[in-house]
């Protein structure tokens, strides 16, 4: 029995991709030292969640890692899109908004008798990467033709429009971005999304009208935060200024600094945070670190076999491209405030979570071949 236990342990390993597990364990030992380092400032009990969320995602890796994603996308990809449609339903009728925040976005559903609050829409990109990839390898051969592709967009359209219809304009960014990445990887044709860009374009200043004011003032304030100092534009100049206070080396893991002052210094602007104690050389690490993480993931999808696995870790790379360039503009005080998570190094349960079973679908893709699929 003990060595039939060692061999599933020793096979169970084997299927995660060393280069993946390497990127992620990187990052989230920094978060957990700049949480650690910033524990007066932040508390002790987001340095507690955020390695509970921690473990808890990487156990949730090797075992995401060693399902066969061809059972379940096969066998649960009806089931998957039920539950995104049920799960963002349920948070538009139940849900909350985020403790002290101005938004009215019901992004939050509390869990009964636990009382623990998770973020739905992170979970969803899960099963929406699942059941969207699934979809396209069933139309791919004819994804140009009108049919196929209208029925691509009402599926797309039904979660990000819950999402939009919720208020939380920036994870439906996040949603759109990983869309077009997986219609591209599909073979779509590049005129349909030069159509799409003149869609939008002509659209947009009828849609402004449409956006909530602070949603507008977040636009407008974050492309130049100096038009609002010291209201809107007060966290992006801030957080531009702990970067700048950390200069090559940092100011040190426990040193005070700017970022004490900064809202959501542990969350949205995790960067400045980890710039302002260790510098450019460490928001440097931080960089390469995702860099590579990406790259990582878009080769595995490029070397898989079978079409679901190719889609897959396109939308998952997508993820991680569109949540870093965003926040980490954001944190250089370039792009709009949109309350997006840094993966693997944000404070959240739910995001930190999630990123880690897309990781472990990306592990899976790489571990499972068609020629091993456990019913043939």
């Amino acid at each position: 029995m003990g060595e039939k236990i060692k061999l599933f342990l020793s096979d169970a390993v084997r299927r995660v991709d060393p280069i993946l597990l390497l990127c992620t364990t990187i990052l989230s030992i920094i978060s957990l030292v700049t949480v650690y380092g910033a524990v007066e400032n932040f508390g002790m009990s987001k340095l507690r969640m955020q390695f509970a969320m921690t473990v808890a995602g990487i156990l949730l890796t090797f075992i995401v890692a060693n399902l066969d994603y061809h059972v379940i996308l096969d066998r649960l990809w009806l089931v998957m899109l039920l539950f995104s449609v049920g799960i963002l339903g349920l948070t538009l009728v139940a849900g909350d908004t985020g403790a002290g925040m101005e938004t009215a976005n019901k992004s939050w559903i509390t869990i009964p008798v636990i009382g623990i609050a998770i973020q739905p829409s992170e979970f969803v990109k899960i099963t929406f990467i699942c059941t969207f990839a699934k979809h396209l390898s069933s139309v791919q051969a004819t994804i140009n033709k009108f049919r196929p592709l209208v029925g691509l967009g009402l599926h797309a359209l039904l979660i990000v429009g819950l999402i939009l219809v919720s208020g939380d304009l920036g994870v439906a960014l996040v949603y759109m971005v990983l869309v077009l990445v997986m219609l591209f990887c599909a073979g779509l044709h590049w005129g349909y999304f030069a159509a799409l860009g003149g869609v939008v374009t002509v659209a947009f200043p009828f849609l402004w009208d449409y956006l909530a004011a602070y949603q507008q003032d977040r636009i407008v304030v974050g492309f130049n935060p100096d038009l609002d100092p010291m209201d809107k534009g007060w966290q992006p100049l801030l957080s531009q200024q702990c970067i700048e206070n950390g200069g090559l080396w940092g100011v040190g893991l426990h040193s005070g600094g700017d970022y004490e002052q900064l809202t959501a210094s542990h969350t949205d602007f995790i960067l400045a945070t980890i710039c302002e104690k260790f510098g450019f050389i460490g928001g440097t690490i931080v960089i390469l670190t995702l860099v590579v993480l990406v790259l990582r993931v878009l080769w595995i999808g490029r070397q898989s076999s079978h079409d679901y696995g190719m889609f897959i870790a396109a939308g998952v790379a997508a993820v991680l491209i569109a949540q870093t360039l965003e926040n980490v503009g954001m944190c250089l005080a370039i792009l709009p405030v949109v309350g997006i998570t840094l993966p693997f190094l944000s404070c959240g349960g739910s995001s930190l979570l999630a990123t880690y079973i897309l990781i472990g679908m990306v592990h899976s893709v790489k571990a499972h071949k068609p020629a091993r699929r456990i019913w043939e």
